[in-house]
């Protein structure tokens, strides 16, 4: 890893960990990145999840890499950098969002409610479902990185509690950097990307166009070289430069 080079926190998505982003620490080796696991996932399984408690588990991150990086988050990671945006601005040298530009409400948040009580009845809490859901759906070195480090669909009611509790869009209105929301063009995440891209003071929106929901599983190379790009160009001296090319 290069010390002079912007480093990079990237944030899973909901009940896996940072395994998820397995292909993009690879191929992002030539800079400093961590992937924490957020509280209640991965290695730490059994602590509880909540806003502040994953706040500080990215703010750490942030800290143990210097002091200011690049957020890059993934769904339910999407919205916690978004939160930490917010309240760490002058850590936050960029952010970039996957897959989370819908507004949480009840009323969404009711099937993944539903299909964590039924999957937390199954005897191993539906990991070994979720394993064979996504060989079938991802491919087997990618549904590898996505269950690597365990399935916890027990925390789901917190995340839903922590997320709903929040204002995305004013969470955006309150960060003043440049942020890059990124959806796949299949996505059923991108219901309210324009209210979100409006949210933002300094904001572009990307789509890849081939990708649905899990753009880092199964777009993992564009999406590792579209965070390369964001987090070379944000290091330049002159951050007036011209934007990333779309992936």
């Amino acid at each position: 890893m290069t010390d002079d080079l912007l480093p990079a926190v990237l944030v899973h998505g909901i009940r896996v960990s940072g395994t998820m982003w397995r292909a993009q620490v690879a191929g992002l080796e030539h800079r400093p990145v961590l992937a924490p696991d957020m509280p209640g996932h991965g290695e730490r399984r059994g602590e509880r999840f909540t806003m502040s408690a994953a706040l500080d588990v990215i703010a750490g991150a942030i800290d143990a890499l210097g002091g200011r990086a690049l957020l890059v988050g993934h769904s339910m990671g999407g919205y916690l950098t978004i939160a930490a945006a917010a309240a760490y601005p002058e850590r936050v040298a960029g952010l970039v969002a996957f897959g989370c530009t819908t507004l949480p409400t009840p009323s969404r948040a009711r099937p993944y409610l539903l299909a964590a009580r039924l999957l937390a009845r199954l005897p191993d809490g539906g990991a070994r479902l979720t394993r064979l859901l996504s060989t079938a759906l991802l491919g087997r070195e990618a549904a590898a990185a996505f269950t690597g480090g365990g399935v916890s669909h027990g925390v789901i009611p917190d995340v839903v509690d922590a997320v709903l509790a929040r204002n995305p869009l004013a969470d955006l209105r309150d960060y003043p950097g440049q942020v890059w929301l990124v959806n796949g063009a299949k996505d059923h995440f991108r219901t309210d990307e324009r209210q979100f891209l409006a949210a933002c003071p300094d904001g572009r929106l990307e789509l890849l166009r081939s990708a649905g929901h899990l753009a880092p599983l199964t777009a993992a190379d564009d999406v590792t070289r579209f965070i390369d790009n964001v987090a070379f160009r944000l290091g330049l001296p002159d951050r007036a430069t011209p934007l990333p090319e779309k992936p």
